[in-house]
């Protein structure tokens, strides 16, 4: 298909409805024009003459009679005509326009509307999406369907021509899954993550008994999440395992995010599952399981780390949970309290505030520079504080209306701390 074939269509399509509503813009003078010729029917007229003379026969034989006197005689008479006068009027008929102002007409509707069509907005867009569908329509379907790994070259020399292509291809068949998980191939090779995501869900949506993007979704969830596991994708994983125990990665997948959630028993529990399955497999898996015993050993040494940390529960007045909202993040930080980068932070999503109350872990784990830990600062013997805050718009500087408490100072040997959310910033 070509260009030209798109845009002739719809220039068709849109003159033969221009001049369908030309032609029923003229149609009453065409009926005028018919029915001018048309013989006048005088029956009606007929019969008001009759009746007039029959009421001016009985006028006259009343008169004659004595029963009425000549005064009204004559005013009655002079009623009759003039009804008679206004039954008689012919109604002035509709001049009918030549065919030079109907071919006017018929003319400037298209013209017209195509006017209004081009000046209301700007249609460079629609143009373009044509030309690319003209273009690479094919080759995006092609590609969405699976019958091609690879787009010839020509098909890429304007690479926003194939993506526009597969987007309105995808929209068009919106109920295939499988289109939606290639469509998020294509948006993480450009390192669109979030529509990536997001093409993910809708194919997760309309297929969740689909192990491939179920687990697919997971993983690029987490670590979109920066290695979290969040309460959507643990869903994910946890209904893959369900229908399928023995799901290799989904079990990698829980492990990790246990780990990086701190819950570290948790962690080495689908560890120990995923290496007894590994194990029991027919062949030599001595890569695989040493991977393991390196993640499991990861994961102690991650733990003995979490305990040499400090463990803050952080409030919030009840009085400022009506200004808390649902895509708000929470802040906890172990900074110098003369200021500078803190020594561990977390950035955390509101729900993890169960009844006005959260209790987060922080240790060298959370370090946000190798060189700057909470036991080297100990070790300096820095004085130490901890702080919390909940933002209403994610950035890590407080802002205007984010809510924040006091810091409260810890000691070099202290391992919990208590913070309480009581103040809204100005």
């Amino acid at each position: 298909m070509t260009l030209f074939s798109t845009v002739g269509l719809f220039i068709a399509l849109s003159l033969f409805i221009a001049l369908v509503l030309a032609v029923i813009t003229i149609m009453p003078w065409l009926r005028a024009s018919r029915t001018q010729h048309r013989p006048v029917d005088n029956q009606l007229l007929d019969i008001n003459v009759a009746v007039f003379r029959e009421r001016l026969a009985e006028l006259k034989t009343d008169k004659d009679s004595g029963v009425i006197d000549d005064s009204h005689y004559q005013n009655q008479k002079l009623e009759l005509e003039r009804q008679l006068l206004d039954a008689q009027r012919d109604v002035t008929p509709m001049v009918t326009p030549g065919i030079k102002s109907r071919l006017i007409i018929m003319v400037w509707v298209p013209v017209l509307a195509a006017m209004a069509y081009l000046m209301v907005g700007d249609r460079t867009p629609v143009f373009e999406l044509w030309a690319a569908e003209d273009k690479v329509g094919q080759v995006a379907d092609d590609l969405l369907t699976g019958k091609i790994d690879q787009p010839p070259a020509w098909a890429i020399e304007d690479g926003q021509q194939l993506i526009s292509a597969m987007q309105t291809n995808v929209y068009r068949h919106a109920d295939d899954p499988n289109r939606w998980m290639r469509l998020s191939e294509l948006f993480l090779s450009l390192e669109a993550t979030d529509s990536a995501l997001e093409a993910l869900s809708r194919a997760y949506r309309l297929s969740p008994d689909n192990e491939e993007i179920a687990t697919t979704y997971a993983q690029i969830s987490f670590f979109a999440n920066k290695g979290q596991l969040d309460a959507n994708s643990r869903r994910v994983l946890q209904d893959v395992l369900a229908k399928n125990p023995e799901h290799e990665g989904a079990q990698m997948l829980m492990a990790m995010g246990e780990a990086r959630s701190s819950n570290f028993d948790q962690a080495q529990g689908w560890i120990k599952r995923l290496r007894d399955s590994i194990a029991a497999k027919p062949g030599d898996h001595t890569q695989a399981l040493a991977s393991l015993d390196e993640l499991s050993a990861n994961v102690t040494a991650q733990q003995q780390q979490a305990s040499e940390g400090v463990e803050v529960t952080v409030k919030i007045n009840a009085s400022l949970l009506p200004l808390v909202k649902a895509d708000d993040v929470l802040f906890v930080a172990i900074r110098d309290v003369n200021g500078g980068p803190p020594f561990a932070a977390k950035r955390l999503p509101i729900s993890v505030i169960k009844q006005g109350e959260a209790v987060v872990s922080l240790s060298d784990l959370d370090a946000m520079m190798p060189s700057r830990t909470l036991q080297s600062a100990r070790a300096d013997k820095v004085q130490l504080a901890v702080v919390a805050r909940i933002s209403h718009s994610g950035t890590a500087s407080a802002e205007s209306g984010d809510l924040s408490g006091n810091p409260v100072v810890i000691s070099a040997d202290q391992d919990q701390a208590n913070v309480e959310i009581n103040q809204q910033i100005p």
